[in-house]
């Protein structure tokens, strides 16, 4: 009888056994409907405990930096009575009244500076930033959109707060992050779509922005945070999804390539990526993978996308999803990007 000792190898075998409640399986506009209705409350559910009360933002400019195509103000508002959010926001330099605005959302790294283009120590030798067109926010502001790049609680300036990710070694910061909050009640993707709520209420109050007319883009860590605030924030109105689109079975199960800080407890009892990402329709969803991606796997990608494909269908909107599969690696693909949101902002 042979040893069965793997925890690795019984958490596959228990997830094929598996049947999500909510895989997506409709065929009429109808049933789409009702399917998006029950997943998205029981999604909401998932997601566990939210902050009570929106709070007076209290909009500080701490810096105001002039470039050549555009301005960069660093700002600070309050997104919860104990919690503040720093974020960039460039402007185009023509820019008045109006105009269409991306919400960067970064990835793994040194938070929202990473996306700007600030480049830190050692970093900026291990990370060709122009390579990966990871400084996408400065690329977008210079084709004419307004955007705001947030740090992620955890990251940046929103670290634990004491130098290494933790006190007594190198225990990864994101996986931290999470462990503490889930002994509360609370998880960390929970509370960072909620501060994309708040970004967005303040994107509101500037007469640079049109309200109608908001977007947002993310790579990687920034994809989980872009696909999850997008499905819950009706206010995004076009999104691009980088690096992250794949199945759970994939990229988690099988080769543990995330972190607590991107994760839904008992997501799976419920439903895949795939399923997840069928709940924005109607609104456009660009979902970006590059073939060399070895992170999140291409092939899986690939196969989970007709599941979403069928879902815009079914809604009657199937111009409005697009895969674009290009030939890089782990990166933004910054011409599907930019000409997402061109078309739809």
């Amino acid at each position: 009888m042979s040893r069965q000792f793997s925890m690795g190898e019984y958490l596959k075998s228990y997830h094929a056994n598996q049947q999500p409640t909510f895989k997506f399986q409709a065929n009429t506009e109808a049933e789409w409907s009702q399917w998006k209705e029950q997943f998205s409350s029981k999604l909401l559910d998932l997601m566990g405990e939210w902050p009570s009360e929106k709070v007076d933002m209290q909009p500080v400019i701490l810096e105001k930096t002039e470039f050549e195509a555009y301005t960069c103000e660093k700002i600070v508002i309050q997104s919860e009575p104990n919690m503040k959010i720093p974020l960039y926001l460039l402007i185009p330099r023509n820019a008045r009244t109006g105009n269409p605005a991306v919400l960067c959302l970064h990835g793994h790294g040194a938070g929202k500076d990473d996306v700007v283009g600030v480049q830190h120590g050692e970093r900026q030798r291990e990370v060709d930033y122009k390579e990966l067109n990871y400084h996408i926010a400065p690329k977008l502001a210079e084709d004419g959109f307004v955007v705001l790049a947030p740090d992620a609680r955890g990251f940046g300036e929103r670290g634990l707060g004491y130098g290494k990710p933790h006190r007594h070694g190198e225990k990864d910061g994101c996986d931290l992050v999470f462990l503490k909050s889930i002994m509360m009640g609370l998880n960390p993707l929970t509370l960072n779509i909620w501060d994309i709520m708040r970004c967005i209420d303040y994107l509101e109050t500037r007469e640079e922005v049109d309200p109608g007319r908001i977007g947002c883009a993310g790579l990687s860590f920034g994809g989980a945070w872009s696909l999850f605030a997008t499905v819950l924030e009706e206010r995004i109105k076009a999104s691009a999804v980088c690096g992250y689109f794949n199945t759970f079975e994939s990229f988690a199960i099988n080769w543990g390539n995330f972190c607590g800080s991107m994760t839904i407890p008992n997501l799976l009892k419920y439903g895949e990526m795939e399923d997840v990402a069928s709940l924005i329709a109607p609104r456009p969803l660009l979902l970006s993978n590059g073939r060399l991606d070895h992170g999140f796997p291409i092939e899986a990608a690939i196969k989970a996308f007709p599941a979403v494909e069928q879902a815009y269908r079914v809604a009657g909107c199937p111009e409005r999803v697009k895969h674009d599969v290009f030939e890089g690696g782990h990166e933004f693909h910054y011409e599907a990007v930019v000409g997402w949101m061109k078309r739809w902002l």
